[in-house]
C-alpha cells in the first residue's frame, strides 16, 4: 500500500508526532496544495498536518474531492461537515451550550465568563475567553468574525476546564486508543494570540499543544467513555468508520461530560504518550 500523509507548506515534512507512524507505513509527505504531486498515485492519502486549511477552505475542500473517498481519509464527506464548528449543532450527543451568530444578526447579551470563536478556525485562531470587564471586547470580536463573513459561536466559559481540564479521547479505525487530559489554553480576558497576523500563527498553536505540562496520558471516567462513544457512533453512522477522530470532552455546571469539539481533519494525536500508539496508528491506516 502507498501511503502519503498530506501536510502543508508551514511544515511540508509533516509534524514530527506523526513521524513514526509515517515510517511504519512507509508514508511519503507532501504539502496538500503542491501541483505537482499525483495523488493518484497513492492507495491513501491521510489528512495530517493540513494547518492552513481554515484560511482557504474551499481550495481545500475541493482538494479533499478532488483525491476522492475512495483515498482520502478522513473522507470527503467527513472533512467538509467538521470544517464547520456548526456541526454541534447536528449533534445528538449533548454539547458545550452555544448562540451561533450570524453575519447581520445582533450580538446576544454575554452573560458571565464566555468564550468567542469562529464556525471556520483551526488551531484557535481568532478565540477568545472573556469575563464580564472585557465584554467589550468580545463583542469587538464578534464583530469581526462576523465581518469576515463568518459565524461566531459564543459558548459559556466552563470553570471545570480549569479544575479538570478537557478529556480527549482518540479513535483510530473505531476503536479507542488513547485518552489524553489537556490543560486549559486561553487564560482569563485573553484572545488567542494565533488571532494576530503572521504564518508563524499556525505553527505556535501546534507547539502550545505539544507542550508536555499541557497534554499528558489520562483516562476517561465511564461517563465520558461513553458519551465519547455515543459521539463516534454518530460519526460512524453518517460517513462511516473514520479513520482517526479525537473527541474533546468538559464537563458542564452539572458536573455531566458534554462536547466541546470533535476533531476529524489535523487533530493532534500526541502518539508520544501512548505506548504502541504509533503502530496502532499505522495499522489503522492499512484497514482502512
Amino acid at each position: 500500500m502507498r501511503v502519503a500523509f498530506a501536510t502543508c507548506s508551514l511544515v511540508p515534512d509533516g509534524w514530527p508526532d506523526d513521524a513514526e507512524a509515517a515510517a511504519l507505513l512507509g508514508a511519503e509527505m507532501h504539502p496538500w496544495d503542491d501541483p505537482s504531486v499525483g495523488w493518484d498515485r497513492y492507495d491513501r492519502v491521510v489528512v495530517r498536518s493540513v494547518y492552513d486549511y481554515a484560511q482557504r477552505l474551499d481550495q481545500f475542500l475541493a482538494w479533499c474531492h478532488e483525491v476522492g473517498r475512495q483515498r482520502l481519509r478522513n473522507t470527503p464527506e467527513l472533512v467538509s461537515f467538521n470544517a464547520d464548528k456548526r456541526y454541534l449543532a447536528k449533534l445528538r450527543s449533548p454539547t458545550v451550550p452555544t448562540v451561533y451568530v450570524a453575519p447581520g444578526d445582533q450580538p446576544p447579551q454575554l452573560d458571565g465568563e464566555v468564550v468567542v470563536k469562529p464556525n471556520i478556525s483551526a488551531a484557535a485562531r481568532d478565540t477568545g475567553r472573556f469575563s464580564p470587564s472585557t465584554h467589550e471586547v468580545a463583542f469587538d470580536l464578534i464583530g469581526r468574525i462576523q465581518a469576515s463573513g463568518r459565524v461566531a459561536l459564543v459558548q459559556p466559559y466552563l470553570t471545570s476546564v480549569d479544575e479538570r481540564g478537557e478529556t480527549s479521547l482518540v479513535f483510530f479505525g473505531g476503536r479507542l486508543s488513547h485518552v489524553l487530559r489537556k490543560g486549559a489554553v486561553l487564560r482569563p480576558d485573553e484572545t488567542a494570540p494565533l488571532a494576530q497576523e503572521g504564518l508563524g500563527r499556525d505553527l505556535g498553536v501546534a507547539q502550545v499543544m505539544l507542550d508536555p505540562n499541557l497534554v499528558t496520558a489520562g483516562e476517561a471516567s465511564p461517563a465520558e467513555y461513553e458519551l465519547a462513544k455515543r459521539v463516534h457512533a454518530e460519526i460512524a453512522h453518517r460517513f462511516g468508520t473514520p479513520l482517526l477522530l479525537r473527541v474533546d470532552l468538559v464537563f458542564d455546571g452539572h458536573g455531566e461530560p458534554v462536547v466541546m469539539e470533535i476533531e476529524a481533519i489535523e487533530p493532534l494525536l500526541y502518539l508520544s504518550t501512548q505506548p504502541g500508539g504509533a503502530d496502532a496508528f499505522a495499522a489503522a491506516v492499512r484497514a482502512s
